[in-house]
């Protein structure tokens, strides 16, 4: 099950790091939707439905969080 996630810092396993600014529900299909952007560029929004944002992906044989969280 989806749970409201933290804004803040996060890094992503390959090692960029992002802001989460919030959350968002899409108009037609209600999925909820994180809201980020790059720090190096802060004027791109991008959006990933919630579940793509907590599940694990496989590193080096072993499953780690797509994005870890580092600080508000």
């Amino acid at each position: 099950m989806e749970k409201a996630l933290k804004p803040g810092t996060y890094r992503h396993y390959k090692g960029r790091i992002y802001r989460l600014v919030g959350m968002a529900q899409h108009s037609e299909t209600l999925e909820l939707l994180a809201v980020y952007h790059s720090l190096e560029n802060q004027e791109d929004l991008w959006v990933r439905p919630v579940s793509m944002w907590q599940e694990l992906v496989e590193k080096d044989g072993a499953l780690i969080p797509r994005f870890t969280f580092v600080e508000e």
